[in-house]
């Protein structure tokens, strides 16, 4: 074998297992392995897992944070406008090296597959041709997919429909809107309707920034679960953010939460902008701003959680770290239970690649050799402790590796050194 992990444990915890793998692929899985390595790993029982996924982020904005200004208030609405005043100046060479530099760090954390937006509504459409060409040069280390995001409205921006469609036939994967960002409610749904239209005739996957608002009567979910269905996007469409759920009343959400389960649907919620962006309004009490997580787990929909920003126009914070992600997530939510904070884990692992409809992803014969081995026992510490990544491989080759997390101590009649893990 080219690579041989020892003594690994598996996000399903258990008795620890070691991992073969030949070329690109994952050869075999099993305790004691009666094989041989080129390289040889002892995981030491740590846990190796496949894997990060961002089903939600924004590649064109990321590091441009105080370019042209800082967003003084913190707010969407800033966010919005400091986009539109950068928009002009920005360039290819520029978008496109913030973006590399981004994937170097999203490497490093083991973040090898990542859905970006990117904005359609400038028509020299300078943010697709560069992400298009991010994209092609990443592709040997990171699964990319781009989102055509029509930042200031399908039908609000005269010519957005026009360049969605033109950065379609350039090659961007999945149909993106942003129906709560329309003038009323009535052009909301108006463009979901023509945009999933749209991704039907052309077979492609929709992923929405849907009500990201704090206000109740945002319900362009609904909309666009009963659009998927119609269509038959069922497994196709995903909703992001979805924040005005948090502000519903129970009665409502009874009935929108089997829609959007019987549409297939899948949600993604971003803790970390949703809990610093939505709640502006209130005074005390204040709305904690994520979707309802925990119930929309429970009626059978996919959850996954994205980065959505790191240090751009709305967000001056963020590392790639999707443990970071995980953990603002579970807090947000009130996950605590053990079960639960394991499903945060698979919200940005397993449930995402399921969302992007990643092939060969997961940790089994025949997969594809991508995998992270973390300085963590089980996917709670790796959660409690954002696990430092010991090492990265993709595709059989190790691309990252970092030493464990460890301190050194110079206490009387105390440990020379420890490493914040119990039961080591």
């Amino acid at each position: 074998m080219d690579l041989v992990i020892r003594n690994a444990t598996l996000p399903d915890g258990g008795t620890p297992v070691d991992i073969a793998i030949q070329g690109e692929r994952i050869a075999a899985i099993g305790p004691r392995l009666a094989c041989t390595g080129a390289r040889e790993v002892d995981a030491e029982g740590d846990l190796v897992t496949p894997p990060f996924v961002d089903a939600h982020f924004h590649m064109d904005a990321t590091l441009s944070h105080g370019l042209p200004r800082v967003n003084a208030s913190g707010t969407l609405l800033e966010g919005i406008a400091l986009w539109g005043e950068l928009k002009p100046q920005l360039t290819q060479d520029a978008l496109a090296e913030r973006a590399m530099q981004y994937c170097d760090w999203a490497v490093a954390r083991g973040l090898l597959a990542i859905r970006t937006h990117v904005d359609v509504c400038d028509d020299r459409l300078l943010a697709v041709e560069a992400l298009l060409d991010v994209k092609r040069r990443v592709a040997p280390y990171i699964d990319m997919q781009l989102v055509a995001f029509p930042q200031d409205g399908l039908l609000r921006s005269p010519t957005a429909f026009a360049n969605l469609k033109r950065a379609i036939a350039m090659g961007v994967d999945v149909v993106g809107g942003i129906p709560h960002f329309e003038r009323t409610m009535a052009a909301g749904a108006e463009s979901v309707r023509l945009l999933c239209e749209f991704a039907a005739d052309k077979g492609l996957r929709v992923d929405m920034h849907c009500d990201e608002s704090d206000d109740p009567l945002s319900r362009h979910i609904e909309t666009l679960a009963a659009e998927t269905h119609r269509l038959g996007l069922h497994g196709r469409v995903a909703g992001s953010h979805l924040t005005s759920m948090h502000s519903m009343d129970n009665y409502y959400v009874s009935k929108l939460l089997p829609l959007i389960a019987e549409s297939g649907v899948a949600a993604i919620a971003n803790p970390l902008i949703n809990i610093t962006l939505q709640g502006r309004h209130d005074t005390y009490p204040k709305r904690r701003g994520m979707t309802r997580v925990p119930e929309l787990l429970a009626a059978g929909v996919d959850v996954a959680f994205g980065h959505d920003c790191v240090m751009d126009p709305w967000y001056g914070l963020g590392s790639g770290d999707m443990l970071e992600v995980a953990h603002m997530g579970l807090h947000v939510a009130q996950m605590t239970g053990r079960e639960a904070m394991h499903q945060c884990f698979l919200a940005v692992t397993a449930t995402p690649a399921r969302i992007l409809g990643l092939e060969g992803y997961g940790l089994a014969p025949g997969c594809n050799a991508d995998l992270v081995l973390l300085d963590a026992g089980s996917t709670v510490e790796a959660i409690r402790l954002r696990a430092a990544r010991r090492m990265v491989v993709r595709r059989g080759r190790v691309v990252s590796e970092a030493p464990r997390a460890r301190a050194s101590l110079a206490l009387p009649g105390r440990p020379g050194e420890i490493d914040f893990r119990l039961g080591r």
